[in-house]
């Protein structure tokens, strides 16, 4: 078989498989915003325990994928300490450190 072909279908592959990572994440996205953008939204106080449907949204979304898109612009709607409390409340907690958008986790408290 030429190369031509297998390169062209190597890269249909990828194509594909990049395109469903992306939609996957707009869902999460989407699904995080109608379900718990009530719970993770400025003012920082209150915080309120989110819903089960938000924990839901926290137990199957990609949170990594959903981190690389956090701007600065993002960060003015949400609070991102809102956010940590409702991942910790749905039983998903960011490890101390980590980076979402420009937020990073504080450490533990000691």
């Amino acid at each position: 078989m030429p190369m031509a072909p297998k390169l062209l279908g190597l890269f249909l592959v990828l194509a594909v498989a990049v395109g469903v990572t992306a939609d996957e994440c707009e869902g999460d996205r989407q699904d995080m915003i109608r379900e718990c953008k009530k719970y993770e939204t400025f003012p920082a106080d209150p915080k309120i325990p989110p819903s089960e449907a938000c924990c839901a949204v926290w137990q199957k979304a990609s949170i990594p994928c959903l981190c690389s898109k956090v701007t600065k612009e993002k960060e003015k709607i949400w609070c991102m300490e809102k956010v940590v409390y409702v991942a910790k409340y749905c039983n998903r907690p960011f490890q101390p450190r980590y980076k979402c958008g420009s937020y990073t986790v504080p450490p533990l408290s000691q």
